[in-house]
């Protein structure tokens, strides 16, 4: 579980790379204009799509500028029980005192803090929620008193899991799917993400994608955190094939 006010912009880039850019892909900007949508009409949304594809970094950048003092975060690494989302809220919306040891009283707890003022609950790694979970964020939603929006967020199967919950899926308000950046985007986006590539030759932008980017923003942070080693070993300043063929032996791509 993470506070919302806790996390560091740094964060929101794979591996915290230093120098790295929000870029204004069109995945972006869109999740920025459906944000503020379903904010602004306290719905729900459902952000899906492959590992690496900026999902969470396209949410966190958009909620910063949408509702920053009204966003908190909750996120899963295993299959959390509807125990284990009650306590996270708890601890994410600061609740004071012992934590009800009643569901029921738990529930009335929550919803009484949901009352209090507008909030938007980010779900990160959404696909980990199991029936019962999803039926107790429709729960808390649906109560009257509460004032809230939810955004899940999560991976390739995360639409096929809410999609098998029509009680909840019904009611979210938008459905967005990321997808791996085309090529043609990529070589206008990568130089703004980071300094590196500003001078980087489109060929090799384009060659470092054929080979190990794939339009994925996770793949090219690893590839730009190689690419600056390497330029500092060899006292270089741009790179070129040479470097991103040394780039390529790290990461397990081919060298052609």
């Amino acid at each position: 579980m993470t506070g919302w006010l806790d996390v560091d912009e740094r964060d929101d880039h794979y591996l915290g790379l230093a120098g790295a850019n929000i870029s204004a892909t069109e995945a972006l900007l869109s999740t920025r204009d459906n944000l503020a949508d379903v904010v602004e009409a306290r719905a729900m949304m459902c952000v899906h799509g492959d590992a690496g594809l900026g999902k969470t970094l396209s949410v966190n950048a958009s909620l910063r500028t949408l509702a920053a003092e009204d966003v908190y975060r909750v996120q899963f690494r295993a299959r959390p029980t509807p125990r284990d989302i009650r306590h996270v809220l708890f601890d994410a919306l600061g609740c004071s005192g012992r934590p009800p040891a009643s569901p029921i009283e738990f529930d009335t707890l929550l919803k009484d803090v949901l009352a209090e003022r507008p909030r938007v609950l980010v779900c990160d790694e959404a696909q980990w929620l199991s029936r019962e979970c999803f039926e107790l964020w429709r729960h808390l939603w649906d109560d009257r008193r509460t004032d809230i929006a939810i955004v899940f967020v999560g991976g390739g199967d995360c639409y096929q899991v809410l999609r098998r919950e029509p009680m909840l899926s019904s009611r979210v308000y938008v459905w967005q799917e990321f997808r791996r950046m085309p090529r043609e985007q990529v070589v206008q986006v990568i130089p703004a993400f980071h300094p590196v590539w500003a001078n980087a030759e489109v060929d090799d932008i384009a060659y470092a994608d054929v080979h190990a980017g794939h339009g994925n923003f996770r793949a090219w942070a690893k590839i730009t955190a190689h690419t600056l080693t390497a330029l500092t070993r060899l006292e270089r300043e741009v790179p070129d094939r040479e470097i991103l063929q040394w780039v390529f032996s790290r990461l397990g791509g081919r060298r052609d």
